[in-house]
């Protein structure tokens, strides 16, 4: 099966609003796995990992957040790594 793994960091009001939990959710009904973190400068970086359709809509996701989230951009990379679950991490 084929497998995507990219990396997200999304920037704008993403922090103290409920992102991170409400990714987790929306990744782990994907199927996805991979993580979630805030970052020191404000913004909040993800990788994804899963099937492309799955890994596709969260990206579309990401770029929406939560009702309370403003996010103003959603740079994409190419992730690596290999996950059992998709989780919370603590902040960098």
């Amino acid at each position: 099966m084929a497998r995507t793994v990219l990396r997200l960091e999304i920037r704008g009001q993403v922090q103290g609003v409920g992102y991170r939990w409400a990714m987790v959710e929306q990744a782990r009904r994907l199927g996805l796995c991979g993580w979630v973190r805030n970052r020191s400068d404000g913004s909040v970086e993800a990788m994804l990992a899963g099937a492309p359709d799955a890994v596709d809509q969260m990206v579309a996701w990401a770029r929406q957040g939560p009702r309370s989230a403003v996010v103003s951009a959603v740079d994409v990379f190419a992730g690596e790594g290999s996950f059992d679950a998709f989780e919370q991490r603590p902040s960098v």
